[in-house]
């Protein structure tokens, strides 16, 4: 088993992924026929709400990790202050909102910088993303090239590649971001992005207790997730064969949407192989190699529509990944958080 994001330096592999989006646009004729929606209603915010479009997360102090994978461990007490966060993960309509605003480029939109990523041919530094590409088949499940397309001309606009387009999809998550790219939207609205604690904390929703392992380790009904043998056949059982609109499954306890499944969520938090104690530097304080000039690593959270029971069980809160702070891919969104007064 291995993991679902993809290293940058794994992309001077993908060469063949420059044919990619062609690819990607066909594995519609062979996915199992499914009408999947283009939008789903979220309930009202309760009325005169601080901030509508989020949830309170209210303080409290939990046992942060799990078992089943070892960067998991090790389960230890955590302490998290309340705070604000996005109800659902930042949209299409929302982030253009935002490039509107202020012009912002995306990372997937710029040429790759050749002083930071040395490794990569110039075919591999043109603007792009990595996206997920269904195959026929595969050999076994540790070779992500089988899966993995780096396709140029896919960004935030065209998720798949230049054919592809968000149009009529507003309300699906924004996928192909980067850190920066979440970091400068989160600063335009005056908010943050969550700490690994935090994200978690909220995942929970905000309960220190916990249901039984057989029931929290199983594949949730209420998110976007692949049903079948991954990564060749997903039944669409929950209704999706990719993303989803934000809001289609049930809201946690908090009134917080989609934190399992559909898209791996971005926290400021700096991987590390495990959980630390809290005398570790800063989550987001970048250690002395790192300010050399090497590529941070970030945590991200909550699994994708890619989490399958063979291949990724990651469709938990306690669920970690290290994901390229710089590299965007066509599974990785985001939400914001606001810390300040309680409602």
């Amino acid at each position: 088993m291995r993991l679902p994001t993809l290293p940058r330096t794994a992309l001077v592999l993908l060469l063949a992924g420059l044919v990619g989006a062609a690819l990607w646009a066909a594995q519609a004729s062979r996915a199992p026929a499914v009408t999947e929606r283009l939008r789903c209603e979220l309930p009202a915010p309760p009325k005169g709400s601080t901030h509508p479009d989020m949830a309170w997360v209210p303080a409290g102090r939990y046992v942060q990790g799990d078992d089943i994978y070892r960067e998991e461990q090790p389960q230890r007490p955590v302490e998290v202050a309340g705070f604000w966060m996005d109800r659902t993960e930042v949209t299409n309509a929302q982030f253009a909102a935002f490039v509107q605003a202020t012009g912002h480029m995306t990372t997937a939109e710029r040429t790759v910088d050749a002083a930071a990523h040395p490794e990569l041919p110039p075919e591999l530094r043109q603007p792009g993303a990595v996206v997920f590409v269904a195959p026929d088949k595969v050999d076994g499940t540790t070779d992500v090239r089988q899966w993995w397309r780096f396709i140029p001309g896919a960004n935030w606009r065209h998720p798949g590649g230049p054919s592809t387009s968000i149009e009529g999809r507003e309300a699906f998550p924004v996928v192909a971001i980067t850190l920066a790219d979440a970091e400068a939207y989160a600063r335009w609205k005056g908010r943050s992005l969550p700490t690994e604690a935090e994200w978690e904390w909220a995942a929970r929703a905000a309960s220190p207790s916990r249901p039984p392992p057989q029931q929290e380790h199983a594949q949730p009904e209420q998110a976007n997730t692949w049903q079948g043998p991954f990564p060749v056949k997903n039944s669409g059982a929950d209704g999706f064969l990719g993303l989803a609109p934000v809001g289609c499954y049930a809201p946690n306890a908090l009134g917080l949407f989609d934190l399992i499944g559909n898209v791996w969520e971005l926290t400021v938090d700096l991987y590390r192989p495990g959980h630390f104690e809290a005398s570790s530097p800063p989550p987001d304080q970048l250690p002395a190699a790192l300010q050399r000039g090497q590529t941070a690593v970030r945590v991200i959270k909550g699994g994708s529509f890619l989490c399958a029971p063979d291949y990724c069980m990651r469709y938990r809160a306690g669920a970690r990944q290290p994901q390229e702070e710089d590299l965007a891919t066509s599974h990785l969104g985001f939400r914001t958080v606001l810390r300040t007064a309680p409602p």
